[in-house]
């Protein structure tokens, strides 16, 4: 039609002979051209908040992916357990040589907690005295401040646990405060670790010549004094940092004959930092609780109830203070997770997907809203009659 045939022209012959001709024209993402665009103050400033806000976003991600998630799975104990150490450190209001530490368990085994633990003799006004100068480092269980549930709750996260176990390292009992001249040794402080049956049991402090038989002297009612102050109770592997439901607690009484009973349900915890944490124990349960390293901590966990009271001075009542414990045939297992590197970049591109077109849909809504206020405001006249009539 256009006469090139009639010619022997080919329209094909003013045209790229290469093959890429057709994608160097195509575009997937059509622009506007330049000179239909008008740069304002107004989009400058949203380009600005928008940049910011990505950099907000993504800046949460990536903490939150460096951070890990927490995951918590409940599992029935594998294997066969035997053995439970515990670890006490227990000031008491009486000479050491008047009290009885001893353990009965389940099992019908008695054991004698006092020659595996240490004693130390000391001053109850002394460890008084730490207390006041300490900010009430020890509180009573019917008054606890909110700083030491906080920090309770806190040793409930992997992070933190695992955090603090590479800081403090060293497994060893707090020197107690010396002796000064002047002050009377009428308390007994007993700490130590010892290793007894993992079974349901009852760890008792008594007086001489109550709760046993025994050769030696009867120790006199009067003498009885059963005020405590715990610095520490924990099963498992000792890890001094870590806040458990009994530490840094204390109960003063002045009656003689009186009766301290805490009962304590223990729960087997495994805390790690990794992938796959249920899996691995699971394939094998005895070397991933065993094991304790840089990002595998095992430990116990236990709640707490307690009840006092004043008992009449019967030969049929033992005074004195009782920590019945139980153990849950549980495993929680509390790991610490991060995703893979590609599903963080995912999630970022997402995101900042998310808030540019969200920005520039309140934009565009915006700037039409403005441009119709301006509209109505243009079209109103300049005067007009209010009905009024004024007369001269």
């Amino acid at each position: 039609m256009n006469g090139f045939d009639s010619k022997g022209l080919d329209e094909d012959a003013f045209g790229e002979k290469s093959a890429l001709s057709g994608l160097k024209t195509f575009d997937a993402f059509p622009k506007t051209k330049a000179s239909y665009t008008t740069p304002t103050h107004r989009g400058g400033q949203w380009t600005v908040l928008i940049l910011l806000v990505c950099t907000v976003f993504s800046f949460s991600e990536l903490k939150t992916w460096w951070r890990g998630t927490e995951q918590h799975h409940f599992s029935v104990e594998k294997g066969v357990s035997h053995e439970l150490q515990l670890n006490l450190d227990i000031v008491v209001n009486m000479p050491c040589d008047t009290l009885r530490v001893n353990i009965q368990d389940a099992a019908g085994d008695r054991i004698l907690a006092s020659d595996m633990l240490k004693r130390e003799e000391t001053s109850w006004n002394l460890w008084m005295h730490k207390r006041n100068k300490d900010k009430h480092e020890y509180q009573t269980l019917s008054h606890e401040e909110e700083d030491r549930l906080t920090a309770q709750e806190a040793d409930a996260h992997a992070h933190h646990v695992l955090g603090e176990v590479r800081r403090n390292p060293r497994r060893k009992f707090a020197k107690g405060p010396s002796m000064r001249w002047g002050d009377t040794a009428d308390s007994c402080r007993i700490y130590g670790s010892l290793e007894g049956n993992k079974v349901q049991g009852d760890f008792h402090i008594t007086a001489r010549g109550h709760g046993y038989r025994e050769f030696a002297p009867h120790l006199d009612h009067s003498a009885f004094n059963f005020s405590h102050m715990i610095t520490e109770l924990s099963f498992g592997p000792h890890y001094p940092s870590l806040m458990n439901p009994l530490d840094k607690t204390m109960a003063e009484t002045d009656k003689h004959y009186f009766k301290y009973q805490y009962f304590l349900s223990v729960v087997p915890t495994l805390y790690t930092k990794g992938r796959n944490a249920l899996d691995a124990y699971t394939r094998s349960p005895a070397s991933a609780t065993a094991r304790t390293g840089r990002n595998t901590v095992f430990t116990n966990q236990y709640a707490a109830t307690s009840q006092s009271e004043e008992m009449p001075e019967t030969p049929y009542l033992v005074p004195g203070i009782f920590f019945k414990y139980n153990i849950e045939p549980i495993l929680l297992l509390v790991s610490e997770e991060r995703g893979g590197f590609l599903a963080l970049v995912i999630r970022v591109i997402n995101t900042i997907s998310g808030v540019l077109v969200t920005g520039g849909w309140i934009y565009q809504i915006s700037g039409w809203v403005t441009e119709i206020a301006g509209r109505r405001k243009k079209e109103q006249p300049e005067g007009y009659l209010t009905g009024k009539h004024y007369k001269d």
